[in-house]
């Protein structure tokens, strides 16, 4: 069993640094929100007084952190106090050049990276049934997917550094715009004088399924697991929705590609959060829909 530190334990990186010790590996964390820190050694983990002091005797650092220049800074303020050999793993959804910057930053140190952002959400990390999309050489690769495993249930190596996070960006474009038009069918089927239990029936078992209507509808009732049920409290926030549509439009836009679809969905989902909407879940999207309507 390897000894671990996790830097970034908020709702993400506590669950699954507490899966980590439940698969028997001793876990060294730091987070700078004491509420955070506070859970995380409820469930185990050993708190440092700072990211560098965490990763002293660790084999593994992994990182779950807001933004690309988030991980730039702490991977360089760490990697110093790193032990030689060790593997650098950031699970953060940054953009596809901050992931190659951190890589480059462990290279020059002789350290093995990935980056190996997650799918699935705060039930996901809770489960430990994250499905993680990692880049990086495939010798780092086979080092990380063990511990990987610990915290979720599909690894999938996508390829070189960065390609983890251009696989997690194209995936929550994908989501993003189904979201929406799944509430859009609702919000029609609504106006039409259709239930929302025939509507799911017939598209959850015809061409129009997919994981937006079928894990996570956006309605009540047909799927009691969703946030629907729920009042919308996020599994995955709105804020969070719109931080990944950007990322896909940065990527878009430097890569000279074109994301029409992922564009207007970036335009709404910026629209709800400024209407002060960022806390909920990014299924309550058809919440704005229903309201344009009446527009």
């Amino acid at each position: 069993m390897a000894t671990i530190a996790f830097i970034g334990l908020g709702n993400m990186g506590g669950p699954m640094a507490a899966n980590l010790i439940k698969a028997g590996h001793k876990v060294v964390g730091f987070d700078l929100v004491q509420a955070s820190k506070d859970a995380a050694k409820a469930g185990g983990v050993a708190i440092a007084d700072s990211a560098a002091a965490s990763v002293k005797d660790a084999s593994v650092v992994i990182t779950m952190l807001p933004a690309g220049k988030h991980v730039v800074s702490v991977w360089t303020d760490i990697i110093p106090s790193v032990a030689k050999g060790a593997l650098m793993i950031d699970c953060s959804t940054i953009d596809v050049e901050s992931a190659r910057q951190a890589h480059a930053l462990a290279g020059k140190a002789s350290l093995m990276s990935v980056d190996a952002p997650v799918s699935g959400g705060v039930g996901g990390a809770q489960g430990a049934t994250l499905t993680f999309m990692a880049g990086g050489e495939a010798k780092a690769f086979a080092a990380a997917k063990p511990i990987l495993e610990a915290m979720g249930k599909k690894i999938v190596h996508c390829g070189d550094a960065g390609a983890g996070q251009a696989a997690k960006i194209c995936n929550n474009m994908i989501l993003g715009i189904s979201m929406i038009a799944v509430g859009e069918a609702f919000a029609l089927a609504e106006k039409l004088g259709l239930s929302h239990q025939a509507l799911f029936d017939v598209a959850s078992t015809s061409s129009g399924q997919c994981w937006s209507l079928t894990t996570y509808c956006p309605v009540p009732g047909p799927v009691p697991a969703s946030p629907a049920n729920n009042g919308y409290k996020p599994g995955f926030a709105t804020a969070l929705m719109l931080k990944d549509l950007t990322l896909a439009q940065d990527a878009a836009t430097s890569a000279k590609a074109a994301t029409p679809l992922g564009q207007h969905a970036q335009e709404i989902y910026k629209t709800f959060d400024a209407a002060g909407h960022g806390g909920v879940d990014f299924s309550g999207i058809i919440q704005h829909i229903r309201g344009l309507a009446g527009k």
